[in-house]
C-alpha cells in the first residue's frame, strides 16, 4: 500500500509543474542567459559545488534523447558548469547514444554518470553485470543543493536489487491508453471503462472503417507496459507483487494462471480483427503519427506521448488518457507506472562530481525546470493546487487520485527476460504462437538466467 500511495503521489505531483511548461499550450521557449542564470544559482547555492570541495578533472554524462528532448539537459550541464568552472564536462548523448556507448560499458571504460532511459539500457541487466555503483549507504542521508534530504523529495522511492539501491528515479510516467476525445465526440464513441466496453466500442469503430487499436510493433514494450502488464495484475485480483516476482526471475511466479489471462486480453483484440495489421512492421513514431491521422482510435504509450508528437499533433487534437482498457466489469483501473532513472558507474573515474551533480539535479528547481523544458512530470513531489495542466495529465491524475485505481510501482525485467516477453507478444498478436507458448518461451529464459 505504501508504494501505491508514493506513486501516485509522483505524477499527481508533478502536475503543478508540468503546468509551467504546458499550461499555455505553446512550446516552452529557450532560456536566453544561461551562463548568468547558473552564476546566480551557484552563488544563491554554495553546496551546488559539492559543498566546500572544490570539483576538478573530467566529468561525463551519457543521457538518452527521446520523447523528453534535450533542452533541460543543455541547461542543466550549463548551470552545473557555470557552478564549477574548473570541472571539464563532456556530454555523450543523442537517440542512439545508448547502443553507442555499450562497448565502452563492457570494456570497463564508461562515463561517470548514466540517464537510464531508451532502448538498449536496463537497469536491472546492468546492476547484476556490475556496472552501476551502489548507493545504498550515500542516498541514506544525501541532500540537494538547497540542503533537503533528496529521499524526502521523491514521490516513488528507489527500486531495490536484493535490498540495494543503485538507481535514483527522476522522471515519473504512467503507461496506458490514448485517444482523442474530438473525435469520440464527433462520432460519438465512448470512453471504455473496461474491457467488455473497450470491445464493443471497437466493434462500432470497425464499422465506421477505423482501425481500431494500433501498436508500436517494433517496440512490443509499449504494448506490454500499457495492456498486459496491467491486464495480468487485474488477473491477480489487482495485485502487482506478482509481476515483481515475475521481475526476481522467480521460475514459480512465472507458472500463475493471471499470467495466461491477461494474455488472454490480446489474444482477443487479435482474433477480432481490432489490431491493425501495420503495427508489427513499424516503429512508434510511425504508428503515433497513424493514430494522429485518425487511422486509429487507439494506442497504448507513456504521458510523454503529446510532447514526443508535438510538432505533428493536428488541430483540434485532444489526447484522452485511460492507464487500462483490460479490467473486467466493475473491477479497478490499473495504472502502470514507470520510471527514468540516474545512476553512477562503478567504474567512474570521477565519482565525487557524479554525486555532486546528482545532488544538483534533484532539487525543486530542477524538477520545475525539468517539467517547463521537457513537458513532462517529474518525481519530486510539489503542490498542484494551482496546476493548469494539458488535459491528458488531468485524465492522468482523475484515475490516480481514485480509489478505485491500482498503482503499480515501477517494475523491471533483466534485458533478455524483456526481451523474450517483447518478442514472444509480437508472435502473439499475429497468431503465430498462444498464450502457453509465450509462457514456455519466456520461462525457458528466466530458468537461464537462475543458472
Amino acid at each position: 500500500m505504501k508504494m501505491k500511495a508514493w506513486s501516485a503521489a509522483g505524477l499527481l505531483a508533478s502536475i503543478a509543474l508540468i503546468a509551467a511548461g504546458c499550461g499555455s499550450g505553446s512550446a516552452p521557449a529557450e532560456t536566453s542567459n544561461a551562463a548568468a542564470t547558473a552564476a546566480a544559482t551557484a552563488a544563491a547555492s554554495p553546496a551546488a559545488s559539492g559543498g566546500a570541495q572544490k570539483l576538478t578533472g573530467d566529468f561525463e554524462i551519457q543521457y538518452f534523447v527521446g520523447g523528453y528532448g534535450d533542452k533541460w539537459w543543455k541547461q542543466v550541464i550549463a548551470d552545473f558548469q557555470a557552478a564549477n568552472p574548473d570541472l571539464k564536462i563532456k556530454e555523450s548523448a543523442g537517440p542512439k547514444i545508448n547502443e553507442q556507448m555499450k562497448p565502452r560499458w563492457i570494456g570497463g571504460n564508461p562515463p561517470d554518470f548514466v540517464y537510464i532511459d531508451g532502448p538498449e539500457l536496463f537497469d536491472r541487466q546492468m546492476v547484476t553485470d556490475g556496472q552501476l555503483e551502489d548507493l545504498t549507504d550515500w542516498i541514506k542521508d544525501a541532500k540537494n543543493v538547497d540542503g533537503e534530504k533528496i529521499l524526502d523529495l521523491l514521490a516513488q522511492q528507489p527500486q531495490q536489487f536484493d535490498g540495494k539501491i543503485y538507481n535514483i528515479p527522476f522522471v515519473m510516467s504512467s503507461w496506458g491508453i490514448f485517444y482523442d476525445k474530438a473525435l469520440f465526440k464527433e462520432k460519438g464513441w465512448s470512453e471504455p471503462k473496461d474491457f467488455d466496453e473497450f470491445l464493443n466500442v471497437s466493434e462500432t469503430i470497425k464499422a465506421a472503417g477505423v482501425n481500431p487499436f494500433i501498436h508500436t510493433g517494433k517496440y512490443p514494450y509499449y504494448i506490454n507496459g500499457a495492456v498486459l502488464y496491467p491486464a495480468i495484475v487485474s488477473a491477480n485480483n489487482n495485485d502487482y507483487n506478482l509481476l515483481k516476482d515475475m521481475a526476481s526471475n522467480n521460475l514459480e511466479a512465472w507458472k500463475n494462471p493471471a499470467i495466461l489471462k491477461g494474455l488472454d486480453k490480446i489474444v482477443q483484440l487479435r482474433d477480432k480483427g481490432f489490431i491493425d495489421k501495420a503495427s508489427v512492421q513499424i516503429n512508434h513514431t510511425d504508428s503515433q503519427s497513424l493514430f494522429l491521422q485518425h487511422k486509429d482510435a487507439f494506442i497504448p504509450n507513456g504521458l510523454w506521448l503529446p510532447n514526443e508528437m508535438a510538432k505533428d499533433v493536428p488541430n483540434g487534437f485532444d489526447f484522452g488518457f485511460i492507464p487500462s482498457i483490460t479490467q473486467d466489469k466493475g473491477g479497478k483501473v490499473v495504472a502502470n507506472t514507470s520510471t527514468s532513472t540516474f545512476a553512477i558507474a562503478k567504474k567512474a573515474k570521477n565519482k565525487e562530481a557524479a554525486k555532486a551533480f546528482m545532488q544538483f539535479v534533484f532539487s525543486k528547481k530542477q524538477a520545475s525546470q525539468w517539467a517547463e523544458l521537457s513537458g513532462a512530470p517529474s518525481n519530486i513531489k510539489g503542490d498542484i493546487s494551482a496546476s493548469n495542466a494539458p488535459n491528458f495529465v488531468k485524465d492522468a491524475a482523475k484515475f490516480l487520485s481514485s480509489p478505485d485505481t491500482v498503482v503499480v510501482p515501477n517494475v523491471s525485467f533483466a534485458a533478455d527476460v524483456d526481451k523474450a516477453m517483447q518478442d514472444a507478444t509480437v508472435a502473439l498478436t499475429i497468431g503465430t504462437i498462444t498464450p502457453e507458448e509465450w509462457v514456455k518461451r519466456v520461462s525457458d529464459v528466466v530458468a537461464k538466467q537462475k543458472k
